[in-house]
């Protein structure tokens, strides 16, 4: 067996072996970021060690001796296995774990409910979930994938396309008084509408598209986000206009009721999105193809 230090110091292999490749110690030198002084010192000591000389030095460049020919093969060999190695060793520590970051309501109102069924696909991947209502800047951050919702408009990121965001009137059956029930479209005219500020328009777009005159209708409470509308709706203060696959949670239990399956198609869509170019792991790729599955039996 080869003994440690019978093998020759790792930084003289490597300023061989670029100095090798390129045939010339300057070059070699700008390679590694060193002086050309410094690459002969490497190599001259290399030399002493293996008592044989590696290359003949000319005026213009070095060429390798014979033996600095029969040399170079393995140490090349040697330093692809090291990077491979290295490489998959990285890989390795980091194929069972995955950062996700998700909107609020996405996160609580989608993907909680549907984490055991993951985890039980899964259980060997550490899973860490952050809440997140911008955009995110992967190349700063740990986070390796993240669900957005929008147009599909972003830029260097590599997306996959789940499903559309479609919305439909949710209200609470509590609200719902017997003098005024809602059996067709124009009934909720009686009930305060819950707008998303962003989004006002959502409304207009709804009745419009079931032959409906917004101005009958009256206005109620404007919210930041869909969440808060729903949850809003839920507690008996108006109509929303939900996603149904948010809602689960309050339809299962009663708290709110789809009015009419006439939904409006919001021109967004959820989409799983990644850092541009980046290698994919073994759990990023798990994920995805759960999160599609999901969204598909949705």
């Amino acid at each position: 067996m080869l003994r440690i230090n019978r093998l020759p110091p790792l930084n003289s292999l490597k300023c061989f072996e670029s100095a090798a490749r390129h045939g010339s110690f300057n070059k070699a030198a700008r390679e590694l970021n060193v002086t050309p002084s410094a690459i002969s010192h490497q190599i001259k000591g290399l030399e002493e060690f293996l008592d044989l000389e590696l290359f003949r030095r000319t005026k213009r460049k070095v060429v390798l001796t014979e033996a600095g020919e029969k040399y170079l093969g393995p140490i090349k060999q040697m330093f692809q296995l090291l990077e491979q190695a290295t490489a998959d060793l990285h890989t390795a520590q980091h194929a069972g774990s995955l950062h996700l970051a998700v909107a609020p309501s996405f996160l609580t109102r989608w993907l909680m409910p549907r984490m055991e069924r993951f985890q039980q696909r899964y259980p060997d991947i550490e899973l860490e979930i952050s809440s997140s209502m911008g955009l995110i800047d992967f190349s700063i951050g740990k986070v390796d994938m993240a669900v957005y919702f929008g147009a599909g408009d972003w830029d260097d990121v590599e997306m996959y396309y789940l499903r559309p965001i479609r919305l439909a009137p949710v209200c609470s059956p509590k609200m719902i008084k017997p003098s005024n029930p809602i059996n067709e479209p124009e009934d909720m005219r009686f009930y305060p509408l819950l707008h998303v500020s962003k989004r006002s328009d959502e409304w207009t777009d709804w009745l419009v598209q079931n032959g409906l005159d917004p101005k009958v209708f009256r206005r109620g409470l404007m919210f930041s986000s869909g969440s808060l509308t729903a949850g809003a709706a839920s507690q008996g203060l108006g109509i929303a206009l939900s996603d149904v696959s948010l809602i689960g949670p309050e339809l299962e239990s009663g708290q709110l009721k789809v009015l009419f399956d006439k939904q409006l198609d919001t021109n967004r869509s959820f989409y799983l999105v990644y850092e541009k170019d980046r290698a994919i792991t073994p759990a990023m790729t798990a994920f995805k193809e759960w999160i599609i599955e999901e969204m598909n039996d949705g």
